[in-house]
């Protein structure tokens, strides 16, 4: 993809999935907060909290590091880096506010102290060159991506790193289809099982369909690349159904 391919294919996504943006994502994690982590442990088959612990084996860290994560939710990576670095200080971001009391409450609990922000992660409320490392991770499909990746790149000093995990769209397109036809039957059941509001139910449908018009692992290395980042790096897992991508600020 060129620059111009990834700004057609921000305004088609932005054109889908902007009134659920605006209007219903936030309610959608507030309806999930209390059962998220459960449900994704779930819908993952168990696989979910191993993927973490090898997403949180390629994250650098130094003594006194300045850490964000981005779309934080319940602060499971925060509390992941603190309790393997104590002396980094953790900082959250996150527009919902009933995850990040629910991450609150988990980091508290565990002795741990995590500065929380409650924002637009597009427009992020810090100065340029701030950060040594950011994370973003399970979030990025509902996010404008260019958007948000230029303002992480923005905050990180010079040399500070990015890590990034998220459900990926599978290059190859059999796989593709296959997965799709699973978090549509997984979103029916996960539904049922934790018996979800109105506003998760709702947004059923585009759950699926934001994997189908988001980024391949490769394409999402390139657009990183396009944004300024060095030393890009991306990996599939999980047959492309998964991305891990870590990347430097020059």
């Amino acid at each position: 993809m060129t620059s111009y391919t990834y700004v057609e294919k921000e305004y088609a996504r932005t054109r889908a999935f902007a009134s659920i943006w605006r209007d219903h994502i936030d309610d959608v994690f507030a309806d999930v907060a209390g059962y998220y982590d459960r449900a994704n442990v779930f819908a993952t088959l168990g696989l979910l909290n191993p993927l973490r612990r090898r997403f949180i084996s390629t994250v650098e860290t130094r003594r006194g590091e300045k850490v964000l994560d981005v779309c934080a939710g319940t602060n499971v990576i925060g509390i992941d880096l603190l309790k393997r670095e104590p002396s980094l200080e953790a900082h959250a971001i996150d527009s919902s506010r009933a995850m990040q009391e629910v991450g609150a409450a988990s980091a508290r609990e565990q002795g741990l102290h995590i500065r929380s922000h409650i924002g637009d992660v597009h427009r992020l409320p810090f100065p340029d060159n701030h950060f040594d490392l950011v994370t973003l991770q399970y979030a990025t499909r509902h996010l404008r991506v260019m958007e948000v990746v230029s303002e992480i790149h923005r905050v990180l000093k010079p040399g500070g790193r990015f890590y990034h995990c998220d459900m990926a769209r599978p290059a190859n397109k059999l796989i593709e289809e296959a997965y799709c036809l699973y978090l549509t039957a997984c979103v029916h059941v996960i539904s049922r099982a934790f018996s979800s509001g109105a506003a998760a139910r709702r947004c059923q449908r585009y759950f699926v369909d934001a994997i189908r018009l988001f980024y391949s692992t490769e394409e999402f290395s390139r657009l990183l690349s396009e944004l300024g980042f060095s030393r890009v790096v991306g990996k599939s897992v999980l047959l492309g159904t998964v991305a891990f991508h870590k990347a430097r600020k020059a």
